[in-house]
């Protein structure tokens, strides 16, 4: 079977969109059904303007839908992305979140495998952290953390992270390199892999 992925993430001047696009393409080269989708923005207009990358990317990414509770219903998967903000996701990705209280209550966001990736200025500007912070919110939800580990050598060219591929975006950002991207493309087969296993055994099950 075809394993139903989301891959839900927020970003401002496009870093972590493009880590996202990456697991996307991972994902569907295993033959998973991916949905791609942006959380919405929070922040006023004023503080946008203010940054003129971010205003560009709000600009390119228009037509990319936003994640929905029906979308985390759907899926057999997870894969979140979030800039770190002081060490912590995102307040736009942990709204989302926290939207989806009575999908949980409900049990249907349960036994589904989720990974996380991340982008901040600086390689030790909260990385580690803000993925340990987001998965906090997994535990919760029952699901099967699926972290990178040092499963693969792209890992380790990556810049070792084992927590979820992550990239150092500088100030002003920067766009990841091909070897970040290449690891967030293995991150996206992983989440595929781990998906088919899990959905399959749960088909089975009832």
């Amino acid at each position: 079977m075809s394993p139903r992925l989301l891959v839900a993430y927020y970003s401002s001047t496009g870093s972590v969109h493009r880590l996202a696009e990456a697991v996307q393409a991972g994902a569907q080269e295993s033959g998973a059904e991916v949905r791609l989708r942006r959380v919405a923005e929070l922040a006023p207009p004023s503080a946008i303007a203010s940054n003129p990358a971010w205003t560009a990317h709000v600009e390119q990414t228009h037509d990319v839908p936003v994640a929905t509770l029906g979308d985390l219903e759907w899926a057999d998967g997870y894969a979140f992305g979030t800039p770190s903000r002081y060490g912590a996701p995102a307040a736009q990705l942990k709204q989302f979140l926290d939207t989806a209280s009575p999908l949980w209550h409900e049990g249907k966001l349960a036994d589904k495998p989720v990974t996380t990736f991340v982008s901040s200025a600086e390689q030790h500007g909260g990385q580690e952290s803000t993925i340990l912070s987001l998965t906090n919110v997994f535990y919760h939800w029952g699901c099967v953390i699926l972290p990178l580990g040092y499963t693969d050598d792209v890992v380790y060219a990556a810049g070792g992270n084992p927590y979820g591929t992550s990239w150092p975006a500088g100030f002003p950002s920067t766009m990841p390199d091909e070897t970040v991207l290449a690891c967030a493309r293995y991150q996206g087969r992983r989440l595929a892999r781990f998906a088919r296993v899990l959905a399959s055994a749960g088909a089975e099950a009832h």
